[in-house]
């Protein structure tokens, strides 16, 4: 278990990403995967208000209804829910109002009285950064959000974001969910892990396993050689320098009994100011290696090897 930056968040390392369900997830499958994460040890459910809007019949919201049944139904003890705001179509942005409306819609499909960490999904620069800030202060203040967080904002918003809040004397956000992995580094380790460190933010990246690239199933750039709803982003990954990171997973994997998934799950969570990353399951079957990975214990030597072979360069690619 461990703290999410400077508040009292205690997760167990890895977060369950909840976009699958009610996407490539149904009702009985996400219970049975929720069930196996927490039965396992899990306690760190990661979802947004958005999820799955863009599926077939969706609306938006799917994903937090189900886990508040799910909640509902289990009533499980300390469990951790992180939620997001500005994706919901009929909740779209970052404004003072949407902000509101948007966490109260969350409550009630959650069914809980506070939301854990709350995240804004994506920076919107039509509204002014400080009454973003102040609207995400208010709802701690008002007791309907624990923390809040940012995801994908720049190393220069959250710099802004923080001065704000500091001025105003309101919360300040614990934790940075940025698009980080193996096969996508540079970017957060040039400029956001460094504000991380600077202001003791944590990170929970997403796409941890680059849309199932890093579970090692997608050997080939045709989409269609793996039936997935989500094979067509695994495999662009699949050129010659991804593939030489899956070798090198594989065979670290063989040496600790341990999946090329759990491994990519271990190397993520060595790296500075990486608390928890997050990795989803469409199947229950896959439940297992996520939690795994919180087991595996890299040798210094076995993440500087995967650092290197994963090394971006023009001629790596």
């Amino acid at each position: 278990m461990t703290l999410i930056g400077r508040s009292d968040l205690d997760v167990f390392p890895l977060a369950l990403g909840g976009n699958v369900f009610g996407w490539t997830a149904d009702r009985d499958a996400s219970f049975a995967i929720l069930d196996a994460f927490t039965q396992g040890g899990g306690d760190f459910i990661d979802t947004a208000d958005g999820y799955s809007h863009w599926a077939p019949g969706n609306s938006g919201g799917e994903s937090e209804t189900l886990i508040g049944e799910w909640l509902t139904s289990r009533k499980p003890r300390d469990v951790v829910i992180a939620t997001k705001v500005s994706t919901h179509p009929d909740f779209p942005g970052l404004s003072a109002k949407n902000i509101r409306a948007a966490a109260e819609a969350s409550l009630r499909r959650l069914g809980v009285e506070s939301i854990d960490l709350y995240y804004a999904h994506f920076d919107d620069e039509s509204v002014p950064l400080e009454e973003t800030v102040a609207a995400f202060g208010q709802l701690v203040t008002d007791g309907l959000v624990r923390h809040t967080a940012v995801s994908n904002y720049s190393a220069d918003r959250i710099r802004s974001w923080i001065a704000i809040a500091q001025d105003a004397g309101t919360a300040l956000p614990v934790a940075v969910q940025p698009h980080y992995n193996l096969v996508h580094r540079n970017a957060v380790e040039e400029s956001i892990i460094p504000v991380a460190e600077e202001f003791g933010l944590d990170l929970i990246p997403y796409y941890a396993l680059a849309s199932g690239f890093l579970t090692g199933k997608y050997r080939s750039d045709d989409p269609t050689a793996v039936a997935s709803a989500r094979a067509g982003g695994a495999a662009k990954y699949a050129t010659s320098h991804g593939l030489r990171i899956i070798d090198e997973l594989e065979r670290i994997g063989t040496a600790h009994g341990a999946s090329v998934a759990s491994v990519a799950l271990a190397w993520l969570r060595s790296q500075p100011t990486v608390v928890a990353p997050i990795a989803s399951a469409s199947r229950v079957e896959q439940v297992a290696d996520l939690l795994a990975s919180a087991r595996v214990q890299l040798s210094p030597e076995e993440i500087a090897s995967l650092s290197a072979v994963s090394a971006w360069s023009y001629a790596g690619r």
